[in-house]
This record gives structure tokens, sequence and C-alpha cells, in this order.
């Protein structure tokens, strides 16, 4: 793209995505042996909600610019202003936690606008006990098993103790 500033002299800008780097660069079309500025690309919630992204913007580190769908979805089910309050009340040290759990929440919400993340635990919570019967359930015929082969090894040498003894008589 090509664009002219005031002087009317036209300057290229190109924008690199990639999940590595986050810049904006704009090269000038001067000669090479002039500098060349670069800009910080705006995080995920400034584009997503197409306002200027400062190095004081509370969302920036936990919704990059590599990463929009994070922001969209927690967006769609909280709202910015919301997540922004919610991580206003907290330390910083709770936040990345925080911003987690409000995009796993805001996802289970999407796929189960009914129960949301307290169906997904429900579920996981059914599985749970349904495994733990089946462990106890191969447990106990593991008990019957043992027995069984005890008995079998009792009554073996019961047999060879009969024999021994039928035979010095």
């Amino acid at each position: 793209m090509e664009y002219t500033d005031h002087t009317t002299r036209p300057f290229r800008a190109s924008t690199h995505f990639s999940s590595s780097s986050t810049l904006l660069s704009y090269s000038s079309a001067l000669p090479p042996s002039l500098p060349r500025t670069a800009v910080w690309s705006p995080c995920a919630a400034c584009r997503v909600l197409r306002r200027r992204c400062t190095d004081r913007c509370m969302l920036a580190p936990y919704f990059p610019s590599s990463e929009p769908l994070n922001f969209i979805i927690a967006h769609r089910v909280f709202g910015a202003s919301n997540i922004i309050k919610s991580l206003q009340e907290l330390p910083e040290s709770k936040r990345a936690d925080a911003v987690s759990s409000m995009v796993y929440e805001a996802n289970m919400r999407i796929r189960d606008p009914v129960y949301g993340c307290a169906g997904a635990i429900s579920h996981l919570q059914n599985q749970v006990n349904g495994l733990k019967a089946e462990l106890a359930m191969t447990q106990a015929e593991l008990l019957i098993m043992q027995s069984q082969q005890q008995q079998q090894i009792h009554s073996a040498s019961v047999w060879e103790d009969i024999n021994l003894s039928s035979d010095w008589k």
C-alpha cells in the first residue's frame, strides 16, 4: 500500500503477521541510509475494539495480537469493560490465570449456552465416578481370582499331602 505524507513523498507500510513478530514496520521510499522506524502492533483487544493500543494497555499482556480469537470469544461472553473491571480488581500475579479462566469459561458458554463450564464439569465428574465404579469392580474381580488361585494352590498341596501319606502306608 502506498500513502503520501504532507511532504507528498510516498511511503510503503508493510505489516508482518507472524506468531513471533508483532511489529508493524514502515519503510519510507527514502534511500536505505536513513533510519527506519518500528511501531508495535496493537494487542488483539485494541485491534478488535478498533482503538489505539498504548504502552499502558491493561489487556495487551493477556491478549497478544497473534491470538485475536481468545479476545473475541471472551469479549462476546463477558464484554470488554467487564474483563477490564475484573482485571483491575485482581493483583497482577493472578491476572494471567483469570484471563485464562475467562477464555475457557467463554469457550464453554459458547459450546453449551445453557450449562457452560458447569456442564463440562458435571460431565467430567460423571466420567470420574463411572471410572471409579469400574475400578472397584475390577479390583473385586482381581480379589476373587486371587482367592481362587490361593484355593487351588491350597487344594493342590492338600492332595500332595494325601498322596504322600498314602505312599507311606
